[in-house]
């Protein structure tokens, strides 16, 4: 089985993975919002990339009342029409990727770019929304939870820390967690270029109370440190994807 996470629209890189013929299992971020590095993506579509540039710069700078400032003002006077406009350019990113999943009997939940209804919606039928449950895979218990942590953006794949721990209580032990998100692990958690944390201490905590052999999550599309022992377990993240077009095995069970 392989793990991907932060496939931020990366179709063809996805095709090719899936022609392997193993099964998937995507760590959320499917579809391309914003390319932090380019300004492409949806929004771009939605308002121009000197517009994007703008409000990436404000994000960055962690001037989020600004943000939300900024976008209702660009906003003003035509909210239906960008948000019907917002939610079309969606489900044709979400038909696209997903199409690619097609045979791969996926496992998928979902991140903080996702709208998890128009994701589900989109989804091949041999494929599988996956949030806050467990599945048996290859021999091991592997746990899911999705979402991504609150940054004040009312973003739909936003949850906050109560939701993530009450999931994550649901699950018990677990041999494997999987999540969209870090744990609340400096290196982890801290992506290098923008400086921004987004780790999660109800993760942290499940971790370590719970003690699983393995954490796999995405989030952070440069870490600081991609690969940390937090107790027990061993997290990784999985890269982004669409930057690597590579994903990562999970270890045979007794291999390790």
């Amino acid at each position: 089985m392989l793990l991907v996470g932060d496939v931020h629209g990366a179709t063809r890189a996805l095709r090719r993975l899936a022609e392997r013929g193993e099964r998937l299992v995507v760590l959320g971020d499917l579809i391309n919002f914003i390319d932090y590095r380019s300004f492409d993506g949806i929004l771009a579509e939605l308002v121009g990339k000197p517009q994007v540039a703008e409000l990436v710069a404000l994000r960055s700078a962690g001037e989020v009342a600004e943000l939300r400032s900024r976008w209702a003002e660009i906003r003003r006077g035509q909210e239906e029409t960008m948000a019907a406009r917002q939610r079309a350019l969606m489900e044709a990113a979400y038909a696209d990727v997903c199409a690619a999943l097609s045979g791969t009997r996926a496992l998928v939940t979902f991140g903080n770019v996702d709208t998890p209804e128009l994701l589900r919606a989109a989804l091949p039928a041999d494929c599988r929304l996956i949030d806050g449950e467990v599945e048996e895979v290859e021999g091991w218990r592997v746990g899911f939870v999705g979402g991504g942590v609150k940054t004040g953006l009312d973003i739909p794949g936003e949850v906050s820390e109560a939701e993530l721990e009450a999931k994550l209580a649901g699950l018990g032990e677990v041999d494997v967690l999987c999540t969209h998100v870090p744990p609340a692990v400096g290196p982890l958690a801290r992506d290098v270029l923008g400086g921004r944390q987004k780790g999660s201490e109800a993760v942290l905590a499940y971790l370590l109370k719970q003690r699983p052999a393995f954490h796999y999550f995405g989030d952070i599309h440069q870490p600081q440190a991609s690969e940390w022992r937090v107790g027990a377990t061993l997290a990784r993240n999985v890269g982004y994807f669409r930057a690597t077009g590579r994903g990562v095995r999970l270890p045979a069970r007794g291999s390790v």
